[in-house]
């Protein structure tokens, strides 16, 4: 007797695998499920200028990063006695615009540098509530004074329009999957919420039938109907468990990962715990024997993938 109806994910045409660079932009879900590339040893920079929800805002950053379009002390806005740009998550706040400036700026040109090596682009949408300051919809509010803010729904075609936007400044070399994040936006009231989600998966819908490099990944499908149940949500009732993480992460495996990127994916997981030990007595013999043959294996990975960063890095720290 079956208790749920698990969906059926289709094998993606294309797979990732180690040799491959990615990107993630949007939700904080999309920072949960990419941290299982990163864990994997799959080269991903998630989120440049932090968390983004909406589609227009996540163009933005696209756009930034791709036409290396930097941030000027002039876009600051205070707050209190911290600066902050509308264009970016709160994390980047402070106490001195120069500073503020100067780690957006960093970020952003990193990302281009990451980009230039990027075959991947993972977005993942929040919702189709946009809050707009002057005529111009912000990435986040800050806790500024809500009167400084016209709050509206984007349009299933606004949607289509941004996402057409934001796949041109990609290019037709990258691809791209498509996903809608399962977070609940409960301040948007729970008839909000569902309108919003809709908005967004039929502009999905109609962007991906258009566009052959794009493919939806059904992350909001698997929460909401393949595992509907509250016990899958965090405390909250908004974001889902960790067991619910989980268990979206190993289905986008089943779909964009063959059983070899599997199997290297643990080699990688397994130096990095090598790389957490911290011996009792490191200059032991048996201690050496281990660094020589995590070593070993690390080499091994660089010289099959010659540009993971990741491997890299645990060759570099083995002393391979």
């Amino acid at each position: 007797m079956k208790f749920r109806t698990e969906i059926a994910i289709t094998p993606a045409a294309s797979k990732i695998d180690h040799s491959h660079h990615l990107l993630s932009v949007g939700s904080c879900f999309a920072e949960s499920v990419s941290r299982g590339l990163v864990e994997l040893g799959i080269p991903t920079l998630i989120n440049p200028l932090g968390v983004m929800f909406n589609p227009l805002s996540i163009e933005r950053c696209v756009e930034r990063v791709v036409r290396g379009e930097l941030v000027e002390p002039h876009e600051l806005v205070r707050r209190g006695e911290e600066w902050c740009s509308l264009d970016a998550h709160g994390s980047f706040d402070g106490p001195r615009p120069q500073e503020v400036v100067r780690r957006i700026n960093r970020s952003i040109e990193g990302a281009r540098r990451h980009l230039k090596h990027t075959e991947w682009v993972i977005i993942t949408l929040g919702t189709a509530w946009v809050y707009e300051r002057e005529g111009r919809v912000v990435a986040n509010c800050h806790k500024l004074p809500a009167h400084e803010f016209v709050r509206r729904r984007l349009s299933v075609e606004e949607v289509v329009a941004s996402l057409e936007r934001t796949l041109e400044l990609l290019g037709p070399e990258r691809k791209v999957v498509l996903t809608v994040s399962p977070v609940r936006h409960l301040g948007d009231g729970l008839e909000g919420n569902a309108i919003s989600k809709a908005t967004l998966r039929l502009a999905v819908e109609e962007v991906v039938g258009r566009h052959p490099s794009v493919t939806y990944f059904p992350s909001y499908e698997i929460l909401t109907d393949d595992l509907r149940d509250y016990r899958f949500y965090a405390d909250d009732m908004v974001h889902p468990s960790g067991v619910a993480v989980e268990y979206v992460w190993s289905r986008f495996g089943d779909s964009f990962f063959t059983p070899a990127t599997r199997a290297k994916g643990e080699e990688f997981v397994a130096l990095a715990k090598g790389r957490q030990h911290r011996p009792l007595h490191p200059e032991s013999a048996d201690y050496l024997r281990f660094r020589q043959s995590m070593a070993s294996r690390a080499a091994r990975l660089v010289e099959e993938f010659p540009n993971n960063e990741v491997a890299q890095e645990l060759a570099a720290f083995f002393g391979a």
